[in-house]
Protein backbone atom coordinates (compact mmCIF):
# COMPACT_ATOMS: atom_id res chain seq x y z
CA UNK A 1 0.00 0.00 0.00
CA UNK A 2 1.18 3.69 -0.67
CA UNK A 3 0.01 6.75 1.20
CA UNK A 4 0.70 10.42 0.26
CA UNK A 5 0.89 12.87 2.97
CA UNK A 6 0.85 16.40 2.09
CA UNK A 7 1.66 18.33 5.38
CA UNK A 8 0.48 21.36 6.34
CA UNK A 9 0.63 23.52 9.42
CA UNK A 10 -1.85 22.24 11.56
CA UNK A 11 -3.10 19.24 9.03
CA UNK A 12 -2.23 16.62 6.55
CA UNK A 13 -4.13 15.52 3.53
CA UNK A 14 -3.55 11.35 2.89
CA UNK A 15 -4.42 9.05 0.48
CA UNK A 16 -4.07 5.47 0.27
CA UNK A 17 -3.40 3.85 -3.14
CA UNK A 18 -2.38 -0.02 -4.07
CA UNK A 19 0.15 -0.92 -6.35
CA UNK A 20 -2.16 -0.42 -9.72
CA UNK A 21 -2.46 3.09 -8.61
CA UNK A 22 -6.24 3.10 -7.70
CA UNK A 23 -7.27 5.44 -5.27
CA UNK A 24 -8.01 3.28 -1.97
CA UNK A 25 -9.24 5.67 0.72
CA UNK A 26 -8.40 9.63 1.31
CA UNK A 27 -9.27 12.30 4.51
CA UNK A 28 -7.88 15.23 6.00
CA UNK A 29 -6.46 14.37 9.19
CA UNK A 30 -5.62 16.43 12.42
CA UNK A 31 -1.95 17.08 13.59
CA UNK A 32 -1.18 15.56 16.59
CA UNK A 33 -1.80 11.43 18.60
CA UNK A 34 -5.50 12.08 17.05
CA UNK A 35 -4.66 12.44 13.55
CA UNK A 36 -2.37 9.58 13.83
CA UNK A 37 -4.84 7.48 14.81
CA UNK A 38 -6.93 7.68 11.92
CA UNK A 39 -4.38 7.49 9.88
CA UNK A 40 -3.57 3.80 11.33
CA UNK A 41 -7.42 3.22 11.48
CA UNK A 42 -7.24 3.77 7.38
CA UNK A 43 -4.06 2.02 7.03
CA UNK A 44 -5.91 -0.99 9.09
CA UNK A 45 -8.68 -0.58 7.75
CA UNK A 46 -7.89 -1.42 3.82
CA UNK A 47 -5.20 -4.27 5.15
CA UNK A 48 -8.05 -6.39 6.86
CA UNK A 49 -7.53 -7.49 10.49
CA UNK A 50 -4.90 -9.89 9.28
CA UNK A 51 -2.80 -8.73 6.42
CA UNK A 52 -0.02 -10.64 4.92
CA UNK A 53 2.83 -10.39 6.98
CA UNK A 54 4.46 -9.33 3.44
CA UNK A 55 2.91 -6.26 3.26
CA UNK A 56 4.36 -3.32 3.17
CA UNK A 57 2.84 0.60 3.74
CA UNK A 58 4.94 3.14 1.90
CA UNK A 59 4.73 7.25 2.50
CA UNK A 60 5.87 10.04 0.77
CA UNK A 61 6.09 12.77 2.47
CA UNK A 62 7.88 16.07 1.95
CA UNK A 63 9.97 16.41 4.98
CA UNK A 64 12.28 14.18 6.81
CA UNK A 65 11.58 15.10 10.96
CA UNK A 66 9.66 16.15 13.20
CA UNK A 67 7.15 13.63 15.84
CA UNK A 68 4.49 13.21 12.82
CA UNK A 69 7.60 11.10 10.89
CA UNK A 70 8.85 9.80 13.77
CA UNK A 71 5.64 8.34 14.23
CA UNK A 72 4.83 6.84 10.87
CA UNK A 73 8.46 5.33 11.42
CA UNK A 74 7.52 3.99 15.19
CA UNK A 75 4.47 2.28 13.31
CA UNK A 76 6.90 -0.08 10.80
CA UNK A 77 6.34 1.90 7.87
CA UNK A 78 8.42 3.29 5.29
CA UNK A 79 9.13 6.51 4.93
CA UNK A 80 9.99 8.20 1.50
CA UNK A 81 10.93 12.17 2.17
CA UNK A 82 10.44 13.57 -1.09
CA UNK A 83 11.90 16.93 -2.14
CA UNK A 84 9.22 19.31 -3.01
CA UNK A 85 11.12 20.18 -6.43
CA UNK A 86 11.10 16.56 -6.87
CA UNK A 87 7.08 16.62 -6.12
CA UNK A 88 7.16 19.78 -8.13
CA UNK A 89 8.31 18.28 -11.02
CA UNK A 90 6.42 15.25 -10.97
CA UNK A 91 3.08 17.19 -10.30
CA UNK A 92 3.80 18.64 -13.47
CA UNK A 93 3.93 15.33 -15.58
CA UNK A 94 0.06 14.77 -14.56
CA UNK A 95 -0.95 17.46 -15.98
CA UNK A 96 -0.27 20.62 -17.51
CA UNK A 97 -3.11 23.57 -16.09
CA UNK A 98 -1.13 24.72 -13.24
CA UNK A 99 -3.59 23.48 -10.34
CA UNK A 100 -2.46 22.74 -7.02
CA UNK A 101 -4.47 22.01 -3.66
CA UNK A 102 -3.41 20.03 -0.83
CA UNK A 103 -5.18 16.69 -1.87
CA UNK A 104 -3.49 17.02 -5.33
CA UNK A 105 -0.40 16.42 -3.74
CA UNK A 106 -1.63 13.81 -1.77
CA UNK A 107 -2.32 12.27 -4.62
CA UNK A 108 1.35 13.25 -6.30
CA UNK A 109 3.18 11.90 -3.57
CA UNK A 110 1.02 8.44 -3.23
CA UNK A 111 1.92 8.02 -7.12
CA UNK A 112 5.42 8.98 -7.10
CA UNK A 113 6.55 6.40 -3.94
CA UNK A 114 4.45 3.79 -6.00
CA UNK A 115 6.32 4.26 -9.34
CA UNK A 116 9.75 5.99 -7.93
CA UNK A 117 10.15 4.15 -4.49
CA UNK A 118 13.32 2.76 -5.86
CA UNK A 119 15.02 6.27 -6.89
CA UNK A 120 13.79 8.06 -3.25
CA UNK A 121 15.70 8.09 -0.56
CA UNK A 122 13.97 6.70 2.54
CA UNK A 123 14.08 8.63 5.92
CA UNK A 124 17.41 7.98 7.49
CA UNK A 125 16.89 5.98 11.17
CA UNK A 126 19.82 8.55 12.94
CA UNK A 127 20.02 8.01 16.35
CA UNK A 128 18.34 9.92 19.45
CA UNK A 129 21.96 11.39 20.01
CA UNK A 130 22.38 12.36 16.20
CA UNK A 131 18.87 14.23 16.31
CA UNK A 132 20.12 16.11 19.48
CA UNK A 133 22.93 16.94 18.11
CA UNK A 134 21.09 18.35 14.89
CA UNK A 135 18.87 20.63 16.66
CA UNK A 136 21.63 22.68 18.72
CA UNK A 137 23.79 22.51 15.83
CA UNK A 138 20.95 23.85 13.66
CA UNK A 139 19.65 26.68 15.70
CA UNK A 140 23.50 27.55 16.65
CA UNK A 141 24.17 28.10 12.89
CA UNK A 142 21.04 30.18 12.15
CA UNK A 143 21.85 32.37 15.35
CA UNK A 144 25.13 33.03 13.34
CA UNK A 145 23.35 33.53 10.14
CA UNK A 146 21.12 35.85 11.92
CA UNK A 147 23.76 38.04 13.74
CA UNK A 148 25.51 38.58 10.51
CA UNK A 149 22.24 39.61 9.49
CA UNK A 150 21.45 42.11 11.56
CA UNK A 151 25.47 43.41 11.73
CA UNK A 152 25.20 44.16 7.90
CA UNK A 153 21.73 46.69 8.45
CA UNK A 154 23.29 47.66 11.16
CA UNK A 155 26.12 48.98 8.83
CA UNK A 156 23.63 49.82 6.63
CA UNK A 157 22.17 52.25 9.24
CA UNK A 158 25.12 53.53 10.34
CA UNK A 159 26.40 54.29 6.96
CA UNK A 160 23.72 56.55 6.00
CA UNK A 161 24.42 58.67 9.20
CA UNK A 162 26.85 58.02 11.68
CA UNK A 163 30.16 57.22 8.67
CA UNK A 164 32.65 57.55 10.98
CA UNK A 165 31.56 54.50 13.51
CA UNK A 166 32.28 52.56 10.48
CA UNK A 167 35.93 53.72 10.45
CA UNK A 168 35.94 53.13 13.89
CA UNK A 169 35.41 50.05 14.52
CA UNK A 170 36.19 46.71 12.34
CA UNK A 171 34.00 44.41 13.81
CA UNK A 172 30.41 45.56 14.34
CA UNK A 173 28.68 42.75 16.38
CA UNK A 174 32.29 42.85 18.92
CA UNK A 175 31.62 43.50 22.28
CA UNK A 176 33.39 46.67 23.08
CA UNK A 177 31.47 48.23 19.47
CA UNK A 178 27.92 47.37 20.56
CA UNK A 179 28.65 48.59 24.05
CA UNK A 180 30.37 52.31 22.86
CA UNK A 181 27.56 52.62 19.79
CA UNK A 182 24.94 51.49 22.67
CA UNK A 183 26.50 54.35 25.46
CA UNK A 184 27.21 56.93 22.29
CA UNK A 185 24.83 56.28 19.19
CA UNK A 186 24.76 59.88 17.34
CA UNK A 187 27.89 61.38 15.99
CA UNK A 188 28.05 64.04 18.52
CA UNK A 189 27.38 61.72 21.20
CA UNK A 190 30.25 59.54 20.45
CA UNK A 191 32.43 62.59 19.61
CA UNK A 192 32.48 63.53 23.62
CA UNK A 193 33.63 59.82 24.39
CA UNK A 194 37.06 60.22 26.69
CA UNK A 195 39.33 58.12 26.16
CA UNK A 196 39.28 56.25 29.50
CA UNK A 197 35.26 55.27 28.88
CA UNK A 198 36.73 54.09 25.38
CA UNK A 199 39.54 51.76 26.99
CA UNK A 200 37.44 50.66 29.78
CA UNK A 201 34.72 49.15 26.80
CA UNK A 202 38.28 47.38 25.09
CA UNK A 203 39.15 46.02 27.83
CA UNK A 204 36.01 44.65 29.57
CA UNK A 205 36.11 43.16 25.61
CA UNK A 206 39.78 41.77 26.42
CA UNK A 207 41.40 43.60 23.48
CA UNK A 208 45.31 43.94 23.20
CA UNK A 209 46.90 47.78 22.78
CA UNK A 210 44.19 49.14 24.51
CA UNK A 211 45.93 52.19 24.59
CA UNK A 212 46.76 52.59 20.61
CA UNK A 213 42.78 51.44 19.65
CA UNK A 214 41.49 53.73 22.20
CA UNK A 215 43.19 56.84 20.73
CA UNK A 216 42.33 55.54 16.98
CA UNK A 217 38.76 54.97 17.61
CA UNK A 218 38.72 58.10 19.34
CA UNK A 219 40.14 60.21 16.43
CA UNK A 220 37.92 58.56 14.00
CA UNK A 221 34.92 59.41 16.02
CA UNK A 222 35.83 62.96 15.97
CA UNK A 223 37.15 63.14 12.38
CA UNK A 224 34.93 65.35 10.49
CA UNK A 225 32.06 63.59 8.26
CA UNK A 226 29.02 64.22 6.50
CA UNK A 227 25.73 63.94 8.22
CA UNK A 228 21.72 64.46 9.30
CA UNK A 229 19.75 67.17 10.85
CA UNK A 230 20.03 66.36 14.43
CA UNK A 231 16.68 65.22 14.22
CA UNK A 232 17.23 62.98 11.63
CA UNK A 233 20.30 61.36 13.62
CA UNK A 234 18.20 61.03 16.42
CA UNK A 235 15.86 58.55 14.38
CA UNK A 236 18.36 56.50 13.86
CA UNK A 237 19.59 56.73 17.03
CA UNK A 238 16.81 54.83 18.39
CA UNK A 239 16.91 52.18 15.57
CA UNK A 240 20.44 51.23 16.23
CA UNK A 241 19.78 50.44 19.71
CA UNK A 242 17.38 48.28 18.37
CA UNK A 243 19.72 46.20 16.21
CA UNK A 244 22.32 46.77 19.33
CA UNK A 245 20.06 44.94 21.62
CA UNK A 246 19.11 42.29 19.49
CA UNK A 247 22.68 41.38 18.49
CA UNK A 248 24.01 41.97 21.69
CA UNK A 249 21.32 39.05 22.97
CA UNK A 250 22.56 36.91 19.96
CA UNK A 251 26.03 37.12 20.95
CA UNK A 252 24.84 35.40 24.24
CA UNK A 253 23.01 33.11 23.00
CA UNK A 254 25.52 31.99 20.45
CA UNK A 255 28.05 31.69 23.25
CA UNK A 256 25.41 29.62 25.32
CA UNK A 257 24.44 27.52 22.61
CA UNK A 258 27.84 26.82 21.48
CA UNK A 259 28.78 24.81 24.72
CA UNK A 260 25.16 22.87 24.13
CA UNK A 261 26.84 22.31 20.95
CA UNK A 262 29.85 20.87 22.56
CA UNK A 263 28.29 19.19 25.10
CA UNK A 264 26.09 17.10 22.81
CA UNK A 265 28.40 16.45 19.86
CA UNK A 266 31.26 14.90 22.67
CA UNK A 267 28.82 12.28 23.56
CA UNK A 268 27.93 10.96 20.54
CA UNK A 269 30.10 8.00 19.46
CA UNK A 270 31.54 9.28 16.17
CA UNK A 271 32.77 12.17 17.88
CA UNK A 272 36.59 11.12 17.90
CA UNK A 273 36.91 9.98 14.73
CA UNK A 274 34.96 13.00 13.19
CA UNK A 275 37.16 15.33 15.10
CA UNK A 276 40.46 13.65 14.32
CA UNK A 277 39.64 14.87 10.93
CA UNK A 278 41.96 17.82 9.27
CA UNK A 279 39.90 21.31 9.72
CA UNK A 280 36.94 19.89 12.28
CA UNK A 281 36.40 20.94 15.52
CA UNK A 282 33.82 20.27 17.71
CA UNK A 283 31.81 22.86 16.10
CA UNK A 284 32.31 22.15 12.81
CA UNK A 285 32.63 18.83 13.22
CA UNK A 286 29.33 19.00 15.03
CA UNK A 287 27.55 20.47 11.77
CA UNK A 288 28.89 17.79 10.02
CA UNK A 289 27.75 15.10 11.74
CA UNK A 290 24.50 16.52 12.18
CA UNK A 291 23.57 17.10 8.30
CA UNK A 292 25.58 13.61 7.43
CA UNK A 293 23.33 11.64 10.63
CA UNK A 294 25.08 8.81 11.95
CA UNK A 295 22.91 6.00 10.08
CA UNK A 296 25.09 3.20 9.26
CA UNK A 297 23.55 2.26 6.11
CA UNK A 298 22.68 5.59 4.59
CA UNK A 299 25.68 5.73 2.74
CA UNK A 300 26.51 2.30 0.54
CA UNK A 301 29.82 4.53 -0.23
CA UNK A 302 31.95 7.21 -0.97
CA UNK A 303 30.41 8.43 -3.77
CA UNK A 304 27.13 8.25 -2.33
CA UNK A 305 28.41 10.36 0.21
CA UNK A 306 29.61 12.32 -1.76
CA UNK A 307 26.78 13.13 -3.88
CA UNK A 308 24.14 14.07 -0.67
CA UNK A 309 26.95 16.52 0.51
CA UNK A 310 27.15 18.48 -2.73
CA UNK A 311 30.72 18.15 -3.08
CA UNK A 312 30.95 15.82 -6.32
CA UNK A 313 30.54 17.41 -9.73
CA UNK A 314 27.45 16.57 -12.35
CA UNK A 315 28.46 15.43 -15.45
CA UNK A 316 25.86 16.54 -18.28
CA UNK A 317 26.91 14.85 -21.80
CA UNK A 318 25.49 15.17 -24.47
CA UNK A 319 26.21 14.07 -28.32
CA UNK A 320 30.30 14.77 -28.05
CA UNK A 321 29.88 17.21 -25.65
CA UNK A 322 30.55 16.53 -22.03
CA UNK A 323 31.07 18.62 -19.16
CA UNK A 324 31.07 18.56 -15.73
CA UNK A 325 29.32 21.56 -13.57
CA UNK A 326 28.78 22.23 -9.99
CA UNK A 327 26.19 20.88 -8.30
CA UNK A 328 24.24 24.14 -6.84
CA UNK A 329 20.80 22.18 -5.06
CA UNK A 330 22.29 20.80 -1.79
CA UNK A 331 22.29 21.28 1.58
CA UNK A 332 23.53 24.62 2.10
CA UNK A 333 23.92 23.75 5.93
CA UNK A 334 26.35 20.47 4.89
CA UNK A 335 28.05 22.43 1.85
CA UNK A 336 29.18 25.35 4.32
CA UNK A 337 30.49 23.24 6.81
CA UNK A 338 32.17 21.24 4.28
CA UNK A 339 34.16 24.15 2.63
CA UNK A 340 34.77 25.74 5.82
CA UNK A 341 36.55 22.30 6.62
CA UNK A 342 38.46 22.29 3.39
CA UNK A 343 39.45 25.86 3.63
CA UNK A 344 40.79 25.00 7.50
CA UNK A 345 42.65 21.75 6.29
CA UNK A 346 44.66 23.77 4.01
CA UNK A 347 46.78 24.76 6.73
CA UNK A 348 46.72 21.94 9.45
CA UNK A 349 47.19 18.85 6.96
CA UNK A 350 50.15 18.58 4.60
CA UNK A 351 48.41 16.26 1.74
CA UNK A 352 45.28 18.63 1.56
CA UNK A 353 47.58 21.22 0.89
CA UNK A 354 49.23 20.06 -1.36
CA UNK A 355 46.08 18.40 -3.10
CA UNK A 356 44.27 21.64 -3.29
CA UNK A 357 47.60 23.56 -4.75
CA UNK A 358 47.32 20.49 -7.95
CA UNK A 359 44.11 22.06 -8.71
CA UNK A 360 45.00 25.21 -8.79
CA UNK A 361 48.24 24.46 -11.13
CA UNK A 362 46.03 22.79 -13.63
CA UNK A 363 43.98 25.65 -13.97
CA UNK A 364 41.10 25.76 -11.27
CA UNK A 365 40.32 28.90 -9.15
CA UNK A 366 39.96 28.96 -5.29
CA UNK A 367 36.35 27.82 -4.79
CA UNK A 368 35.98 25.25 -7.40
CA UNK A 369 39.82 23.69 -6.16
CA UNK A 370 38.19 23.72 -2.37
CA UNK A 371 35.31 22.04 -3.53
CA UNK A 372 37.19 19.79 -4.91
CA UNK A 373 39.13 19.01 -1.88
CA UNK A 374 36.14 19.24 0.77
CA UNK A 375 35.15 16.45 -2.02
CA UNK A 376 38.34 14.41 -1.45
CA UNK A 377 38.01 14.85 2.47
CA UNK A 378 34.21 13.49 2.54
CA UNK A 379 35.28 10.14 0.99
CA UNK A 380 38.31 10.06 4.03
CA UNK A 381 35.44 10.56 6.65
CA UNK A 382 33.19 8.04 5.07
CA UNK A 383 36.23 6.05 5.07
CA UNK A 384 37.00 6.62 9.08
CA UNK A 385 33.46 6.12 9.93
CA UNK A 386 33.33 2.76 7.62
CA UNK A 387 36.08 1.14 9.42
CA UNK A 388 35.95 3.24 13.04
CA UNK A 389 39.18 4.34 12.13
CA UNK A 390 40.86 7.71 13.21
CA UNK A 391 42.25 9.77 10.63
CA UNK A 392 45.73 8.85 9.31
CA UNK A 393 47.52 11.69 7.48
CA UNK A 394 49.99 9.07 5.36
CA UNK A 395 47.35 6.86 4.77
CA UNK A 396 45.09 9.43 3.78
CA UNK A 397 46.99 10.70 1.08
CA UNK A 398 49.44 7.74 -0.21
CA UNK A 399 47.03 7.10 -3.06
CA UNK A 400 47.40 10.61 -4.37
CA UNK A 401 51.08 10.77 -3.50
CA UNK A 402 51.74 7.73 -5.94
CA UNK A 403 49.82 9.51 -8.56
CA UNK A 404 51.76 12.27 -8.77
CA UNK A 405 54.90 10.60 -8.31
CA UNK A 406 54.12 8.19 -11.14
Amino acid sequence: MFVGDDWAEDHHDVELMDVSGRRLAKARLPEGVAGMARLHAMVGGQLGETPDEDAEVVVGIETDRGPWVAALVAAGYTVMAVNPLQAAEFRRRLGVSGAKSDAGDAHVLADMVRTHSHELRPVAGDSARAEAVKVVARTHKTMIWERTRHAQRLRHALRDYFPAALEAFEDLDAADALELLAKAPTPAQAARLTTAQISAALKRARRRDVAGKAAAIQTALRAEHLGQPDVVATAYAASVQALIAVLTVLNTQITALQGQVKTHFGQHPAAEIICSQPGLGAVLGARVLAEFGDDPHRYATAKARKNYAGTSPVTRASGKKKVALARFIHNDRLIDALMAQAFAALKTSPGARAYYDRQRARGSGHNPALRQLANRLVGILHGCLKTSTPYDETIAWSHHAENVAA
